[in-house]
C-alpha cells in the first residue's frame, strides 16, 4: 500500500510541477481537456479489446494524468481538489453498498444493480435514466438505458420474448423500406430494430458496442488484406470486378 501511495504522490508533484513551469500544461482548462480526456477512453477501449495488457497500463496512466490534472484546476479555484474527488467517490461507493457497509442483503450482481439504481432515486434524481450522458455514442447509450430501467424490474422475462420484438421490428422496417418513399418512417423502424437488437444482445450477455467495434476491426483487416494483395498482383482496386475482389476476400477469411 505505501508503495502506491508513494507512487500517487509521485504522480501529484509532477502535475503541480507542470502546471507551474510548462507553457502548455499552464495553458489547459477544464474544456480543452475536455476532448483529449474522450481520445483517451477510446484508446484504453482499443487496447481492452485487442487484450494488450502492456497498451492498457499505458493508457490507464494517460487517463490517470488527466483525472490529476482536473483536480489541480479544480483546486485554483477553491472548487475542489483531489482529496475532495477520492472522498467524495469513497463516501458515494459506501452508500451505494449497503450490503457491504450495512446489513442490507444481496447474494448476486442483479440484486446489487437494483439496490443502487434505487438508491440514486433517493438522491434527488427525478429519473433513472437521469443518469445516462445525453453526449454517449447511440449504441452504448441504448444499452445503458435498458440497464437502467432493468434495474426498477421495467424488462422482459425471456430472451425469447425479446427475440419475438426483432422479428416484429424487422418486419416493420422491412414494410418501410419497401416503400423506398418514407425516409423519416424507415429510419424511424430501423432505429427501432436496432434498440430490439441491443436489448436482444443484453439479454444473451453481449455487449452491443463490443461485438460491432470487433466486427469493425474484422473488416477492416480483411479489407487491407484484399487492398495489399491485389496491389502485389498489379492490380487498381478501382478497377477490379467485385467478383475478382471477393477471391482476396475470401482468402483473408481463411487467415
Amino acid at each position: 500500500m505505501q508503495e502506491k501511495l508513494k507512487a500517487f504522490e509521485r504522480l501529484l508533484t509532477i502535475m503541480d510541477d507542470l502546471r507551474a513551469g510548462c507553457p502548455w500544461d499552464k495553458k489547459q482548462t477544464l474544456e480543452s481537456l475536455r476532448y483529449l480526456t474522450i481520445e483517451e477512453i477510446y484508446e484504453l477501449s482499443d487496447a481492452i479489446l485487442d487484450k494488450d495488457m502492456t497498451e492498457i497500463k499505458k493508457e490507464l496512466g494517460d487517463l490517470m494524468l488527466h483525472m490529476v490534472f482536473y483536480a489541480k484546476i479544480g483546486s485554483e479555484s477553491n472548487s475542489f481538489d483531489m482529496a475532495d474527488v477520492l472522498n467524495g467517490i469513497s463516501e458515494k461507493l459506501i452508500y451505494r453498498h449497503p450490503h457491504i457497509y450495512s446489513d442490507v442483503k444481496a447474494n448476486d450482481a442483479e440484486t446489487v444493480s437494483q439496490n443502487w439504481e434505487k438508491l440514486k432515486l433517493k438522491e434527488g434524481r427525478e429519473s433513472v435514466l437521469d443518469g445516462v450522458p445525453k453526449s454517449l455514442p447511440a449504441v452504448v447509450k441504448a444499452y445503458r438505458i435498458q440497464e437502467k430501467v432493468k434495474g426498477v424490474g421495467f424488462d422482459w422475462e425471456k430472451p425469447e420474448q425479446v427475440w419475438e420484438k426483432v422479428e416484429e421490428e424487422l418486419q416493420e422496417f422491412k414494410a418501410e423500406a419497401e416503400k423506398e418513399n418514407e425516409k423519416d418512417k424507415m429510419e424511424a423502424e430501423f432505429g427501432d430494430l436496432m434498440f430490439s437488437l441491443i436489448n436482444y444482445a443484453r439479454f444473451l450477455d453481449i455487449n452491443p458496442e463490443d461485438a460491432l467495434e470487433r466486427t469493425n476491426k474484422k473488416f477492416i483487416k480483411r479489407f487491407k488484406y484484399l487492398e495489399n494483395e491485389s496491389k502485389k498482383d498489379g492490380k487498381e482496386i478501382s478497377d477490379m470486378s467485385l467478383a475478382e475482389m471477393d477471391v482476396y476476400w475470401n482468402k483473408a477469411k481463411s487467415l
